[in-house]
């Protein structure tokens, strides 16, 4: 007899098994759609809370550039290019990282140590020292920023692959299973009618 997709004997072990494994599939199933929403979950809170430190990026980077152009009328192009920058000999990225549900969540700080005196500047002036300053938040932003794009991209990575097993539970094992569970019944149910016929038959002579 051809029962389902699995070559399973029809009998009512095999019957018992199945209806075990399905539901253990089941129980499988809800947990990863409940993993999956609370993955699309926490993907929309950092994806908000990234959209709103890259419009900040974004202001500051225009500000930024506004202050370049200020500082070019002063100094000009090459002394605007000569003008001592913020030191990163000492900067350091310091980073604390979290598991949520499996995938690491991390948060970036760049820590940038202040000398006592700024870098000596042939011909100071306000311009450049905001200038300055404006490009050093940059930096420092910008080490927020790669955090929370590498937590995105982490969190869409274990979305996609809790997605495809579930989708597999749903799509192939669960109807596999219930296929040759239907099959195994209904040849149970065939022979016992054939017996229950061969019982009264059998007296009846």
């Amino acid at each position: 007899m051809a029962n389902g997709t699995r070559d399973l004997p029809p009998t009512p072990s095999a019957a018992l098994e199945l209806k075990e494994e399905r539901q253990l599939v089941r129980e499988g199933y809800d947990f990863l759609d409940e993993k999956r929403l609370l993955l699309a979950s926490e993907l929309l809170k950092e994806l908000s809370r990234y959209e709103e430190r890259l419009a900040e990026f974004t202001a500051l980077h225009d500000k930024a550039r506004e202050a370049v152009a200020s500082a070019m009328i002063f100094h000009g192009l090459h002394g605007l290019q000569v003008y001592p920058a913020e030191p990163l000999e000492n900067a350091q990225i310091r980073t604390t990282t979290q598991s949520y549900l499996g995938v690491s969540v991390s948060e970036s700080e760049l820590s940038l140590s202040v000398p006592a005196q700024p870098p000596y500047a042939e011909l100071p002036s306000p311009e450049a020292e905001q200038c300055r300053k404006l490009f050093s938040e940059i930096l420092s932003m910008a080490a927020v920023l790669a955090a929370m794009a590498g937590n995105l991209f982490r969190l869409v990575d274990e979305y996609r692959r809790t997605e495809r097993r579930a989708r597999a539970l749903e799509d192939v094992l669960l109807p596999e299973i219930e296929e040759t569970l239907h099959d195994i019944l209904a040849h149970l149910e065939d022979t016992d009618l054939e017996e229950i016929i061969r019982t009264r038959l059998k007296y009846q002579h």
